[in-house]
């Protein structure tokens, strides 16, 4: 039953978590997935398959833009994503309405 539970206050904050992770630089799928399992110790282990159409929604929504790199030596073309000022605005914004919201869900479980 956790799992279900679980799953569902992920799905609410992803986006956020992505946005943060490209405020100060672009990033490839796979760095953003290792760096959330990394600094989340586990919680967010994300597959591409989640984590795609989360940054594809998140471009058409112009909160990040996408460009590829040119392959290096033995290192393949990336696809890059980077926060966009819109995108910068809009975690301000997501930013705040999770503080507001996880403070009256404290309010009410430390009754």
């Amino acid at each position: 039953m956790n799992d279900k539970y679980l799953r569902q206050m992920k799905k609410g904050v992803l986006d956020m978590l992505v946005l943060k992770l490209l405020k100060n630089e672009p990033k490839y799928g796979y760095q953003l997935i290792n760096e959330l399992k990394e600094k989340s110790q586990e919680l967010f282990i994300l597959k591409e398959g989640t984590l795609y159409p989360i940054l594809y929604r998140l471009e058409d929504d112009e909160l990040v833009k996408s460009c590829w790199s040119g392959p290096n030596g033995k290192q393949k073309a990336r696809k890059y994503y980077q926060i966009t000022d819109r995108g910068k605005l809009a975690l301000d914004e997501i930013t705040k309405l999770w503080q507001e919201m996880s403070d009256g869900i404290w309010r009410i479980m430390e009754e």
